[in-house]
């Protein structure tokens, strides 16, 4: 969700094939471990691949349309999205393959009489490192000021100077680096991979970024806490006949707060440019 929240923030461009990156990510250290490759040093090239990924989607597919119309660019990222998708169902066969995961990902850690996996502790751990140091990234360097004004208005942070394309492809290298994280963990977390197993997690961080606030970085975390927090509520509460129609009672949720709140939580209404 951050990492859409961050491109939608300077460029106002829904990026689906963000999701993609999260199976390029996998699909790297799949492969690397196959041949050998310890599974932190796999993981971290998986990691390397999406940011890569990022910035060549960014250099190669979005840079030559800046300036065109919405649509053009959003109808550009679901050709990115069908083309990266295809091209791994040509490379890997479209069935599912096990990504294994090293055994501490897989214990529980007994607290009393709960027992947490300690998969969700790592998950926090790394989730509360990526959050401060993004902050301090966009907060406290020269870039992520930079970052903040081009977010602000893309036309008067040019004309003050700034580098508008390394803007943009910092934003792109982020959020790749980030669906590359994700993509190590949610692969940990279920088990396997598949050339369409970005289109569940993009969907949520979609949904997570329109509750908290579409081009709000801390919109998109709220909103991805708001989102958690009403699976899992819904989970509890609904009858067992209905708990698998989770989501959709999440949409309707969802749909009734863009009636009262049409920005998100976090997100603030702009003039229209004449």
């Amino acid at each position: 969700a951050v990492g859409l929240a961050m491109v939608f923030g300077i460029l106002r461009l829904i990026n689906f094939a963000h999701g993609d990156l999260i199976m390029v990510g996998s699909y790297t250290a799949l492969l690397l471990t196959i041949g050998g490759v310890p599974f932190w040093w796999a993981a971290a090239a998986g990691i390397g691949a999406s940011t890569l990924a990022g910035l060549l989607m960014e250099r190669l597919a979005y840079r030559p349309i800046r300036g065109a119309p919405d649509v053009a660019m959003l109808l550009t990222s679901f050709a990115v999205t069908i083309f990266l998708e295809n091209l791994a169902i040509i490379v890997f066969r479209a069935t599912s393959r096990p990504f294994r995961s090293p055994a501490v990902f897989n214990t529980l850690v007994v607290i009393g009489h709960l027992q947490i996996s300690s998969l969700d502790l790592i998950a926090i751990a790394i989730t509360v490192v990526l959050l401060v140091s993004l902050t301090l990234f966009v907060t406290r360097t020269q870039t992520g000021i930079a970052m903040r004004a081009a977010a602000q208005d893309l036309i008067a942070a040019r004309l003050m100077g700034i580098n508008v394309n390394l803007v943009i492809a910092t934003a792109f290298a982020v959020g790749s680096l980030l669906a590359g994280v994700v993509g190590i963990l949610w692969s940990s977390r279920v088990g396997k991979i598949d050339p369409l197993m970005g289109f569940y997690p993009v969907l949520k961080a979609f949904v997570a970024s329109v509750i908290g606030g579409l081009g709000s970085i801390p919109g998109a975390v709220l909103g991805g806490y708001v989102l958690g927090g009403l699976e899992i509520l819904l989970q509890g509460l609904l009858p067992p006949g209905l708990v698998p129609f989770r989501d959709a009672f999440v949409f309707a949720i969802l749909i009734a707060l863009l009636l009262f709140r049409p920005n998100g939580i976090l997100g603030s209404s702009e003039r229209e440019k004449i």
